[in-house]
Protein backbone atom coordinates (compact mmCIF):
# COMPACT_ATOMS: atom_id res chain seq x y z
CA UNK A 1 0.00 0.00 0.00
CA UNK A 2 2.86 2.38 -0.58
CA UNK A 3 1.99 5.78 -2.00
CA UNK A 4 3.70 7.09 -5.11
CA UNK A 5 4.09 10.86 -5.31
CA UNK A 6 2.21 12.29 -8.26
CA UNK A 7 4.47 13.46 -11.05
CA UNK A 8 3.64 16.56 -13.10
CA UNK A 9 3.38 14.98 -16.55
CA UNK A 10 -0.27 15.07 -17.74
CA UNK A 11 -1.83 11.99 -19.36
CA UNK A 12 -4.75 12.25 -21.75
CA UNK A 13 -4.36 9.13 -23.88
CA UNK A 14 -4.77 5.45 -23.02
CA UNK A 15 -1.63 4.72 -25.04
CA UNK A 16 0.40 6.67 -22.47
CA UNK A 17 -0.81 4.26 -19.81
CA UNK A 18 0.25 1.25 -21.87
CA UNK A 19 3.64 2.84 -22.46
CA UNK A 20 4.04 3.36 -18.70
CA UNK A 21 3.74 -0.40 -18.15
CA UNK A 22 6.03 -1.17 -21.08
CA UNK A 23 8.76 0.85 -19.41
CA UNK A 24 8.98 -1.99 -16.92
CA UNK A 25 10.68 -4.18 -19.54
CA UNK A 26 14.28 -4.82 -18.43
CA UNK A 27 17.14 -6.98 -19.68
CA UNK A 28 17.86 -10.00 -17.49
CA UNK A 29 21.00 -8.47 -15.96
CA UNK A 30 18.84 -5.65 -14.56
CA UNK A 31 16.26 -7.92 -12.91
CA UNK A 32 15.96 -7.29 -9.19
CA UNK A 33 14.14 -8.67 -6.13
CA UNK A 34 12.02 -6.37 -3.98
CA UNK A 35 10.52 -7.85 -0.82
CA UNK A 36 7.79 -6.27 1.29
CA UNK A 37 6.66 -7.51 4.66
CA UNK A 38 4.26 -6.32 7.33
CA UNK A 39 4.22 -7.06 11.05
CA UNK A 40 2.05 -6.17 14.03
CA UNK A 41 3.57 -3.89 16.70
CA UNK A 42 2.31 -4.74 20.18
CA UNK A 43 2.86 -3.65 23.77
CA UNK A 44 5.14 -6.23 25.36
CA UNK A 45 3.69 -5.50 28.81
CA UNK A 46 0.02 -6.24 28.09
CA UNK A 47 -0.04 -7.44 24.44
CA UNK A 48 -2.29 -4.55 23.37
CA UNK A 49 -2.13 -2.63 20.06
CA UNK A 50 0.17 0.40 19.87
CA UNK A 51 -1.42 3.87 19.47
CA UNK A 52 0.03 6.39 17.06
CA UNK A 53 0.80 9.11 19.59
CA UNK A 54 2.27 9.23 23.07
CA UNK A 55 5.76 8.76 24.44
CA UNK A 56 5.85 5.10 23.42
CA UNK A 57 3.63 5.07 20.35
CA UNK A 58 4.10 4.53 16.64
CA UNK A 59 5.25 8.09 16.06
CA UNK A 60 7.97 7.71 18.71
CA UNK A 61 8.99 4.44 17.09
CA UNK A 62 9.38 6.10 13.68
CA UNK A 63 11.29 9.02 15.12
CA UNK A 64 13.64 6.62 16.90
CA UNK A 65 14.48 4.84 13.66
CA UNK A 66 15.85 8.06 12.16
CA UNK A 67 19.08 7.39 14.09
CA UNK A 68 19.84 4.79 11.41
CA UNK A 69 19.68 7.33 8.60
CA UNK A 70 16.01 6.99 7.72
CA UNK A 71 14.34 10.25 6.66
CA UNK A 72 10.81 11.11 7.84
CA UNK A 73 7.89 11.08 5.42
CA UNK A 74 5.32 13.61 6.60
CA UNK A 75 1.62 14.08 6.01
CA UNK A 76 0.77 17.43 7.47
CA UNK A 77 2.29 17.46 10.95
CA UNK A 78 2.36 13.67 11.25
CA UNK A 79 5.27 11.40 10.44
CA UNK A 80 3.65 8.54 8.55
CA UNK A 81 6.70 6.70 7.18
CA UNK A 82 10.42 6.67 6.54
CA UNK A 83 12.48 6.66 3.37
CA UNK A 84 16.06 5.96 2.42
CA UNK A 85 18.18 6.45 -0.67
CA UNK A 86 19.44 2.87 -0.40
CA UNK A 87 17.17 0.85 1.90
CA UNK A 88 13.67 1.19 0.48
CA UNK A 89 11.03 2.68 2.73
CA UNK A 90 8.98 2.01 5.85
CA UNK A 91 5.28 2.74 5.79
CA UNK A 92 2.30 2.33 8.08
CA UNK A 93 -0.71 0.22 7.24
CA UNK A 94 -4.09 1.40 8.54
CA UNK A 95 -3.90 -0.29 11.96
CA UNK A 96 -0.26 0.54 12.57
CA UNK A 97 1.20 -2.52 10.87
CA UNK A 98 4.84 -1.76 10.10
CA UNK A 99 5.78 -2.43 6.48
CA UNK A 100 9.27 -2.57 5.07
CA UNK A 101 9.27 -2.12 1.30
CA UNK A 102 12.79 -3.28 0.58
CA UNK A 103 15.18 -1.92 -2.00
CA UNK A 104 15.47 -3.70 -5.37
CA UNK A 105 18.34 -6.14 -4.82
CA UNK A 106 20.26 -8.58 -7.01
CA UNK A 107 20.28 -11.69 -4.82
CA UNK A 108 18.29 -13.38 -2.11
CA UNK A 109 21.33 -13.22 0.15
CA UNK A 110 21.13 -9.43 -0.06
CA UNK A 111 17.39 -9.55 0.59
CA UNK A 112 17.89 -11.54 3.78
CA UNK A 113 20.72 -9.27 4.91
CA UNK A 114 18.43 -6.26 4.39
CA UNK A 115 15.73 -7.97 6.42
CA UNK A 116 18.19 -8.83 9.20
CA UNK A 117 19.34 -5.20 9.43
CA UNK A 118 15.77 -3.90 9.47
CA UNK A 119 14.61 -6.26 12.20
CA UNK A 120 17.68 -5.43 14.29
CA UNK A 121 16.80 -1.74 14.02
CA UNK A 122 13.11 -2.11 14.92
CA UNK A 123 14.00 -4.47 17.76
CA UNK A 124 16.46 -1.95 19.19
CA UNK A 125 14.10 1.01 18.99
CA UNK A 126 11.02 -1.03 19.85
CA UNK A 127 12.73 -2.41 22.95
CA UNK A 128 13.27 1.12 24.22
CA UNK A 129 9.52 1.71 24.02
CA UNK A 130 8.33 -1.70 25.18
CA UNK A 131 7.16 -2.53 21.64
CA UNK A 132 7.45 -6.00 20.14
CA UNK A 133 6.59 -7.17 16.62
CA UNK A 134 4.57 -10.21 15.63
CA UNK A 135 4.76 -11.93 12.23
CA UNK A 136 1.32 -13.44 11.64
CA UNK A 137 -1.24 -13.17 8.86
CA UNK A 138 -4.05 -11.90 11.08
CA UNK A 139 -4.06 -10.44 14.57
CA UNK A 140 -4.77 -13.37 16.88
CA UNK A 141 -6.81 -11.69 19.61
CA UNK A 142 -7.58 -8.01 18.96
CA UNK A 143 -11.05 -6.82 18.12
CA UNK A 144 -11.24 -4.34 15.29
CA UNK A 145 -12.57 -1.61 17.57
CA UNK A 146 -9.47 -1.94 19.77
CA UNK A 147 -7.06 -1.10 16.96
CA UNK A 148 -5.94 2.53 16.57
CA UNK A 149 -6.29 4.27 13.21
CA UNK A 150 -3.17 5.74 11.65
CA UNK A 151 -3.39 9.43 10.60
CA UNK A 152 -3.15 8.92 6.84
CA UNK A 153 -5.71 10.62 4.63
CA UNK A 154 -6.04 7.77 2.16
CA UNK A 155 -7.05 5.37 4.94
CA UNK A 156 -9.92 7.57 6.07
CA UNK A 157 -11.29 7.52 2.52
CA UNK A 158 -10.74 3.77 2.12
CA UNK A 159 -12.32 2.97 5.50
CA UNK A 160 -15.60 4.61 4.54
CA UNK A 161 -15.59 3.07 1.07
CA UNK A 162 -14.85 -0.46 2.34
CA UNK A 163 -18.11 -0.41 4.28
CA UNK A 164 -19.99 -0.12 0.98
CA UNK A 165 -18.29 -2.78 -1.15
CA UNK A 166 -17.75 -5.84 1.05
CA UNK A 167 -18.12 -7.32 4.50
CA UNK A 168 -14.46 -7.83 5.44
CA UNK A 169 -12.55 -4.89 3.95
CA UNK A 170 -11.96 -3.30 7.34
CA UNK A 171 -10.51 -6.55 8.64
CA UNK A 172 -8.13 -6.58 5.69
CA UNK A 173 -7.07 -3.02 6.42
CA UNK A 174 -6.71 -3.12 10.18
CA UNK A 175 -6.10 -6.74 11.18
CA UNK A 176 -4.05 -8.45 8.47
CA UNK A 177 -0.38 -8.70 7.49
CA UNK A 178 1.29 -10.12 4.39
CA UNK A 179 4.64 -10.81 2.77
CA UNK A 180 5.06 -9.92 -0.93
CA UNK A 181 7.77 -10.04 -3.55
CA UNK A 182 8.18 -7.80 -6.58
CA UNK A 183 9.90 -9.24 -9.65
CA UNK A 184 10.89 -7.94 -13.08
CA UNK A 185 10.10 -9.03 -16.63
CA UNK A 186 12.03 -8.75 -19.89
CA UNK A 187 9.17 -8.13 -22.32
CA UNK A 188 5.43 -8.27 -22.68
CA UNK A 189 5.66 -11.97 -23.55
CA UNK A 190 7.79 -12.64 -20.48
CA UNK A 191 5.41 -10.64 -18.28
CA UNK A 192 2.41 -12.63 -19.52
CA UNK A 193 4.00 -15.99 -18.79
CA UNK A 194 5.22 -14.94 -15.34
CA UNK A 195 1.90 -13.36 -14.39
CA UNK A 196 -0.05 -16.44 -15.47
CA UNK A 197 2.23 -18.74 -13.47
CA UNK A 198 2.07 -16.34 -10.54
CA UNK A 199 -1.73 -16.14 -10.45
CA UNK A 200 -2.21 -19.88 -10.98
CA UNK A 201 0.17 -20.77 -8.15
CA UNK A 202 -0.89 -18.02 -5.77
CA UNK A 203 -3.25 -20.40 -3.91
CA UNK A 204 -0.25 -22.69 -3.43
CA UNK A 205 1.72 -19.84 -1.86
CA UNK A 206 -1.29 -19.14 0.37
CA UNK A 207 -1.32 -22.79 1.48
CA UNK A 208 2.42 -23.02 2.14
CA UNK A 209 2.57 -19.76 4.10
CA UNK A 210 -0.87 -20.06 5.79
CA UNK A 211 -0.38 -18.51 9.21
CA UNK A 212 -3.61 -16.94 10.48
CA UNK A 213 -5.81 -19.52 12.24
CA UNK A 214 -6.98 -17.32 15.14
CA UNK A 215 -9.47 -14.47 15.49
CA UNK A 216 -10.25 -12.74 18.77
CA UNK A 217 -8.55 -15.43 20.82
CA UNK A 218 -10.03 -18.54 19.24
CA UNK A 219 -9.54 -20.75 16.18
CA UNK A 220 -11.49 -19.23 13.29
CA UNK A 221 -11.93 -22.37 11.18
CA UNK A 222 -9.36 -21.27 8.60
CA UNK A 223 -5.64 -21.79 8.09
CA UNK A 224 -5.29 -18.47 6.28
CA UNK A 225 -8.00 -16.20 7.57
CA UNK A 226 -6.18 -13.34 5.85
CA UNK A 227 -6.82 -15.06 2.52
CA UNK A 228 -10.47 -15.65 3.42
CA UNK A 229 -10.90 -11.95 4.23
CA UNK A 230 -9.91 -11.07 0.68
CA UNK A 231 -12.84 -13.07 -0.73
CA UNK A 232 -15.24 -10.30 0.32
CA UNK A 233 -13.19 -7.14 0.63
CA UNK A 234 -13.89 -5.42 -2.69
CA UNK A 235 -14.32 -7.89 -5.51
CA UNK A 236 -14.11 -5.24 -8.23
CA UNK A 237 -10.39 -4.87 -7.43
CA UNK A 238 -9.42 -8.31 -6.05
CA UNK A 239 -9.42 -11.96 -7.06
CA UNK A 240 -7.88 -14.29 -9.64
CA UNK A 241 -8.14 -12.00 -12.72
CA UNK A 242 -9.12 -14.84 -15.12
CA UNK A 243 -8.86 -12.59 -18.19
CA UNK A 244 -5.06 -12.79 -18.06
CA UNK A 245 -5.30 -16.35 -19.42
CA UNK A 246 -7.26 -15.27 -22.49
CA UNK A 247 -5.55 -15.23 -25.88
CA UNK A 248 -4.05 -11.86 -26.69
CA UNK A 249 -3.61 -10.72 -23.10
CA UNK A 250 -0.89 -8.11 -22.60
CA UNK A 251 -0.24 -4.63 -21.29
CA UNK A 252 -3.22 -3.13 -23.13
CA UNK A 253 -5.68 -5.55 -21.55
CA UNK A 254 -4.29 -4.85 -18.09
CA UNK A 255 -4.69 -1.11 -18.69
CA UNK A 256 -8.33 -1.64 -19.67
CA UNK A 257 -8.90 -3.69 -16.53
CA UNK A 258 -7.28 -1.04 -14.35
CA UNK A 259 -9.27 1.74 -15.99
CA UNK A 260 -12.48 -0.02 -15.02
CA UNK A 261 -11.53 -0.49 -11.37
CA UNK A 262 -13.26 2.32 -9.43
CA UNK A 263 -10.96 4.98 -8.01
CA UNK A 264 -10.28 5.71 -4.36
CA UNK A 265 -8.66 9.14 -4.33
CA UNK A 266 -6.54 11.77 -6.05
CA UNK A 267 -3.50 13.18 -4.26
CA UNK A 268 -3.04 16.94 -4.62
CA UNK A 269 -0.95 19.45 -2.66
CA UNK A 270 -0.30 16.99 0.17
CA UNK A 271 -3.96 16.07 0.57
CA UNK A 272 -6.18 13.19 -0.50
CA UNK A 273 -9.31 14.11 -2.44
CA UNK A 274 -12.13 11.57 -2.21
CA UNK A 275 -12.86 10.08 -5.64
CA UNK A 276 -14.34 6.78 -4.47
CA UNK A 277 -16.34 4.95 -7.10
CA UNK A 278 -15.37 7.39 -9.85
CA UNK A 279 -13.86 6.40 -13.19
CA UNK A 280 -10.28 6.85 -14.31
CA UNK A 281 -11.64 6.83 -17.88
CA UNK A 282 -13.58 10.00 -17.00
CA UNK A 283 -10.40 11.41 -15.44
CA UNK A 284 -8.57 10.94 -18.76
CA UNK A 285 -11.23 13.04 -20.45
CA UNK A 286 -11.23 15.80 -17.82
CA UNK A 287 -14.63 14.73 -16.49
CA UNK A 288 -13.74 13.45 -13.00
CA UNK A 289 -16.39 14.79 -10.58
CA UNK A 290 -13.78 15.14 -7.82
CA UNK A 291 -11.55 17.35 -10.03
CA UNK A 292 -13.66 18.72 -12.89
CA UNK A 293 -11.63 19.96 -15.83
CA UNK A 294 -8.36 18.34 -14.68
CA UNK A 295 -6.62 15.42 -16.36
CA UNK A 296 -4.45 12.87 -14.53
CA UNK A 297 -0.70 12.89 -14.19
CA UNK A 298 1.57 9.88 -14.49
CA UNK A 299 1.71 9.88 -10.69
CA UNK A 300 -2.09 9.65 -10.49
CA UNK A 301 -1.98 6.55 -12.66
CA UNK A 302 0.76 5.00 -10.53
CA UNK A 303 -1.27 5.70 -7.41
CA UNK A 304 -4.37 4.15 -8.95
CA UNK A 305 -2.43 0.98 -9.76
CA UNK A 306 -1.53 0.67 -6.05
CA UNK A 307 -5.25 0.47 -5.19
CA UNK A 308 -5.86 -2.64 -7.30
CA UNK A 309 -5.54 -5.81 -5.22
CA UNK A 310 -5.73 -9.06 -7.23
CA UNK A 311 -3.73 -12.10 -6.14
CA UNK A 312 -0.89 -10.90 -8.37
CA UNK A 313 -0.65 -7.59 -10.18
CA UNK A 314 1.57 -5.66 -12.56
CA UNK A 315 2.95 -2.16 -12.38
CA UNK A 316 6.49 -1.75 -13.68
CA UNK A 317 7.05 -5.18 -12.16
CA UNK A 318 4.98 -8.16 -11.03
CA UNK A 319 3.85 -8.30 -7.40
CA UNK A 320 2.98 -11.63 -5.73
CA UNK A 321 0.34 -11.06 -3.06
CA UNK A 322 -0.84 -14.42 -1.72
CA UNK A 323 1.17 -15.09 1.45
CA UNK A 324 0.46 -14.50 5.13
CA UNK A 325 2.90 -12.62 7.30
CA UNK A 326 5.35 -14.78 9.19
CA UNK A 327 8.60 -15.03 11.13
CA UNK A 328 12.09 -14.19 9.86
CA UNK A 329 12.93 -17.42 7.99
CA UNK A 330 9.66 -17.50 6.08
CA UNK A 331 9.96 -13.86 5.03
CA UNK A 332 13.14 -14.83 3.17
CA UNK A 333 11.52 -18.02 1.87
CA UNK A 334 8.67 -16.28 0.05
CA UNK A 335 10.92 -14.42 -2.45
CA UNK A 336 13.07 -17.55 -2.73
CA UNK A 337 10.04 -19.59 -3.82
CA UNK A 338 9.07 -17.12 -6.56
CA UNK A 339 12.58 -16.23 -7.73
CA UNK A 340 13.31 -19.92 -8.22
CA UNK A 341 10.16 -20.36 -10.30
CA UNK A 342 10.32 -17.21 -12.41
CA UNK A 343 13.92 -16.00 -12.80
CA UNK A 344 15.40 -19.08 -14.50
CA UNK A 345 14.01 -19.77 -17.96
CA UNK A 346 13.99 -23.56 -17.64
CA UNK A 347 12.16 -23.35 -14.32
CA UNK A 348 9.68 -20.80 -15.68
CA UNK A 349 8.95 -23.11 -18.60
CA UNK A 350 8.51 -26.05 -16.20
CA UNK A 351 6.22 -24.02 -13.95
CA UNK A 352 4.10 -23.02 -16.93
CA UNK A 353 3.92 -26.66 -18.03
CA UNK A 354 2.64 -27.49 -14.54
CA UNK A 355 -0.30 -25.05 -14.69
CA UNK A 356 -1.03 -24.33 -18.34
CA UNK A 357 -3.91 -26.80 -18.70
CA UNK A 358 -5.66 -25.76 -15.48
CA UNK A 359 -9.10 -24.37 -16.17
CA UNK A 360 -10.44 -21.09 -14.85
CA UNK A 361 -12.86 -23.11 -12.73
CA UNK A 362 -10.02 -25.15 -11.22
CA UNK A 363 -7.96 -22.07 -10.44
CA UNK A 364 -10.95 -20.42 -8.78
CA UNK A 365 -11.80 -23.56 -6.81
CA UNK A 366 -8.28 -23.62 -5.41
CA UNK A 367 -8.57 -19.97 -4.44
CA UNK A 368 -11.96 -20.58 -2.79
CA UNK A 369 -10.88 -23.61 -0.78
CA UNK A 370 -7.25 -23.00 0.12
CA UNK A 371 -7.89 -20.57 2.97
CA UNK A 372 -9.64 -23.34 4.89
CA UNK A 373 -7.92 -26.51 3.71
CA UNK A 374 -4.38 -25.36 2.85
CA UNK A 375 -2.18 -28.07 1.35
CA UNK A 376 -4.99 -30.58 1.82
CA UNK A 377 -7.17 -28.76 -0.72
CA UNK A 378 -8.47 -31.39 -3.21
CA UNK A 379 -7.09 -31.14 -6.74
CA UNK A 380 -7.38 -33.53 -9.69
CA UNK A 381 -7.70 -36.73 -7.70
CA UNK A 382 -5.06 -35.70 -5.19
CA UNK A 383 -4.36 -32.61 -3.12
CA UNK A 384 -2.55 -29.31 -3.50
CA UNK A 385 0.35 -30.93 -1.64
CA UNK A 386 1.06 -32.97 -4.78
CA UNK A 387 1.40 -29.72 -6.74
CA UNK A 388 3.53 -28.24 -3.97
CA UNK A 389 6.11 -31.01 -4.21
CA UNK A 390 6.51 -30.40 -7.93
CA UNK A 391 6.57 -26.61 -7.68
CA UNK A 392 9.12 -26.56 -4.87
CA UNK A 393 11.40 -28.92 -6.78
CA UNK A 394 11.18 -26.61 -9.80
CA UNK A 395 11.94 -23.61 -7.61
CA UNK A 396 15.01 -25.26 -6.07
CA UNK A 397 16.33 -26.14 -9.53
CA UNK A 398 15.85 -22.51 -10.60
CA UNK A 399 17.71 -21.18 -7.57
CA UNK A 400 20.59 -23.62 -8.07
CA UNK A 401 20.80 -22.65 -11.73
CA UNK A 402 21.16 -18.95 -10.82
CA UNK A 403 24.44 -19.90 -9.14
CA UNK A 404 24.53 -17.02 -6.68
CA UNK A 405 26.67 -17.96 -3.72
CA UNK A 406 26.79 -16.32 -0.31
CA UNK A 407 30.58 -16.31 -0.15
CA UNK A 408 30.84 -19.49 1.91
CA UNK A 409 29.44 -21.99 -0.54
CA UNK A 410 25.66 -21.77 -0.13
CA UNK A 411 23.48 -20.93 -3.12
CA UNK A 412 20.22 -19.01 -2.91
CA UNK A 413 18.44 -22.36 -2.49
CA UNK A 414 19.33 -22.21 1.20
CA UNK A 415 16.55 -19.63 1.60
CA UNK A 416 13.97 -22.10 0.24
CA UNK A 417 14.57 -24.51 3.10
CA UNK A 418 11.69 -23.21 5.24
CA UNK A 419 9.30 -23.89 2.36
CA UNK A 420 10.74 -27.34 1.76
CA UNK A 421 10.28 -28.26 5.42
CA UNK A 422 6.60 -27.27 5.29
CA UNK A 423 6.04 -29.33 2.16
CA UNK A 424 7.97 -32.31 3.54
CA UNK A 425 5.70 -32.32 6.59
CA UNK A 426 2.60 -31.60 4.52
CA UNK A 427 1.58 -29.24 7.29
CA UNK A 428 1.16 -25.47 7.16
CA UNK A 429 2.45 -23.10 9.86
CA UNK A 430 -1.19 -22.50 10.85
CA UNK A 431 -1.65 -26.18 11.63
CA UNK A 432 1.46 -26.09 13.81
CA UNK A 433 -0.04 -23.12 15.68
CA UNK A 434 -3.32 -24.96 16.16
CA UNK A 435 -1.47 -27.97 17.58
CA UNK A 436 0.20 -25.66 20.10
CA UNK A 437 -3.11 -24.00 20.95
CA UNK A 438 -4.86 -27.31 21.62
CA UNK A 439 -1.79 -28.74 23.35
CA UNK A 440 0.94 -26.92 25.24
CA UNK A 441 -0.78 -23.51 25.14
CA UNK A 442 -3.92 -24.90 26.81
CA UNK A 443 -6.45 -23.09 24.62
CA UNK A 444 -4.76 -19.70 24.95
CA UNK A 445 -3.41 -17.67 21.98
CA UNK A 446 -1.29 -15.28 24.02
CA UNK A 447 1.85 -17.48 23.99
CA UNK A 448 2.13 -16.72 20.27
CA UNK A 449 3.46 -13.28 21.21
CA UNK A 450 6.33 -14.80 23.16
CA UNK A 451 7.20 -17.66 20.85
CA UNK A 452 6.71 -16.07 17.43
CA UNK A 453 7.54 -12.39 17.89
CA UNK A 454 10.60 -10.90 16.19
Amino acid sequence: MSILVAGPEPITDRRDLVAALERGNKPRDEWRIGTEHEKFPFCMKNLSPIPYGGDHGIRAMLEGLTRFGWKPVMEGENIIGLESDTSGNISLEPGGQFELSGAPLETLHQTCAELHDHLAQVKEVGGEHGIGFLGLGFTPNWRRDEIPVMPKGRYKIMTEYMKKVGTMGLDMMYRSCTVQVNLDFASETDMVKKLRVGVALQPLATAIFANSPFTEGKPNGYLSYRSHVWTDTDNERAGMVPFIFEEGFGFERWVDYALDVPMYFVYRDGKYIDATGQSFRDFLEGRLPALPGEVPTRGDWNNHLTTIFPEARIKNYIEMRGADGGPWARICALPAFWVGLLYDQSSLDAAWDLVKDWTAEERQALRDQVAKHGLKTPFRGGTLLDVARKAVAISRAGLEARGNGDGVGATEAIHLRAVEEIVEKGKSPAEELLDLYHGRWGGNVEPVYKEFAF
